[in-house]
């Protein structure tokens, strides 16, 4: 990750995507074991939306499946030819958290069909960021972010 007084934080697109395999697999891994028990899968997606929100606290570095590429993959990888801000990557990290807690929610609250459509909401844009490069929470962070910044100061 390389940093300028400027810009914010950046990182390799290459640990994200990994990160998106990741939890691509593990939120199909839920929607598999919530057909056959749904605590079983409330635990699984609980452990998620931690991951989630460590991820969206602490950024990419700190990111439970982004140690593990940055200590396995990273190095066999050479240097990054492409990189991202970390920003967004967090609010994406954030939206996720929120889809998993309200798949928690449903789990837990005897829904498992609530459960299961919020699980594949964030398996989806997991997916698309895994497979096709699209993060659908960095796409929504400009919109966020600039409903964020606070209006300048009137001149006296």
């Amino acid at each position: 990750m390389t940093r300028s007084s400027e810009s914010p934080p950046r990182v390799d697109v290459r640990g994200p995507r990994f990160v998106a395999w990741i939890t691509t697999g593990v939120l199909v891994l839920v929607l598999l074991v919530s057909a056959f028990s749904t605590a079983a899968a409330a635990i699984l997606i609980g452990l998620q939306a931690v991951v989630f929100a460590i991820g969206a606290i602490s950024g990419p570095a700190k990111h439970p499946y982004g140690r593990i590429y940055a200590a396995f993959v990273a190095p066999r990888n050479g240097p990054p030819t492409e990189t991202e801000p970390v920003p967004p990557l967090r609010f994406a990290q954030a939206l996720g958290f929120v889809f998993a807690g309200l798949s928690l929610l449903g789990f837990a609250l005897g829904s498992p069909i609530v459960g299961a459509v919020f699980a594949g909401f964030a398996l989806f844009a997991a997916f698309l960021n895994a497979a096709f490069g699209v993060c659908l929470g960095c796409q929504i962070y400009p919109l966020v972010a600039r409903f964020r910044r606070s209006p300048a100061p009137a001149p006296n």
